[in-house]
């Protein structure tokens, strides 16, 4: 599971309107490049009015030259609904010790209704960078930051359809140069999971939700550019989650995903979620 499919989970289980106490969930997601992410998460409502939730996930890929690199990302999130506004704040690591590191800070003021919800976005970013050495230089760590501002908005089709679109730009603290070093571009192409690829300039997305019979299906469709290379990146993902009981649901996902600078890849991937009820 990417990190931007964890967020997208956060903000689904720590809407206050669920009827959830609490939810515990995890699982695996693999694609046809060797990639390989596992991830758990959490939600606990300490009021009718706000939910607390955090998530894990580790991606691991290998390099074209036997090298394996493993990115770990964790989040944390308040939610507080004051009806018919909220608010939430939320934190997160994203990141490789030998590569790069991200420590994340964001805020959302949301307005929801019966039929509709509209957030405003704001996030800053801090990096850490580690550039490799050579045989003239030493590598070095560079720190820089972004500023980040988007939107969210999801409304009803129907009784039983919803539409999501959700985009967020940065803007970077340092320029980037065309790379050349030949390193640096096969941490970029090596992998959609590469935590290089976390390096946004901005990104979109729209997903088109579908319930059925308690069970429910999502089409989501994302596109965004990196801010080191300027390679844009599309993916296409069919979602389709159904109950197992009346506490717990099993997600099955599957997508597409390509780049002008690594190869198209397929993903897989099975989450399980149990909630304690009301």
């Amino acid at each position: 599971m990417s990190c931007s499919r964890l967020v997208a989970v956060l903000l689904l289980a720590s809407s206050p309107a669920a009827v959830a106490e609490y939810m515990v969930g995890g699982g695996v997601e693999g694609d046809s490049a060797d990639g390989l992410s596992v991830s758990a998460m959490g939600g606990l409502g300490l009021s009718e009015q706000t939910w607390i939730s955090a998530a894990a996930a580790r991606n691991s890929a290998e390099l074209g030259t036997g090298r394996k690199i493993e990115n770990l990302y964790a989040d944390a999130e308040l939610d507080h609904f004051f009806d018919p506004l909220g608010i939430r704040i939320g934190a997160a690591y994203w990141g490789d010790s030998d590569i790069l590191e991200s420590r994340d800070a964001r805020a959302a003021l949301y307005w929801r209704g019966d039929k509709a919800s509209v957030a405003a976005n704001v996030e800053r970013r801090n990096f850490d960078l580690t550039t490799p050495g050579t045989d003239f230089s030493p590598g070095r760590r560079i720190s820089f930051s972004a500023d980040g501002v988007g939107a969210t908005l999801k409304f009803d089709l129907g009784e039983s359809t919803d539409l999501r679109l959700s985009g967020m730009s940065y803007d970077y603290s340092l320029p980037f140069r065309p790379i050349e070093d030949d390193d640096v571009i096969e941490l970029i192409s090596v992998s959609r999971l590469s935590v290089i690829n976390s390096l946004i300039d901005h990104r979109a997305s729209i997903t088109l939700g579908l319930d059925r019979d308690q069970r429910r299906w999502e089409l989501d469709a994302a596109t965004s550019e990196g801010a080191i290379a300027r390679v844009r990146r599309k993916s296409y993902t069919l979602r389709y989650l159904v109950p197992m009981t009346r506490s717990a649901d099993i997600e099955f996902g599957l997508g597409y995903d390509e780049s002008e600078i690594f190869d198209a890849v397929t993903y897989f991937s099975v989450h399980m979620f149990f909630y304690g009820l009301d």
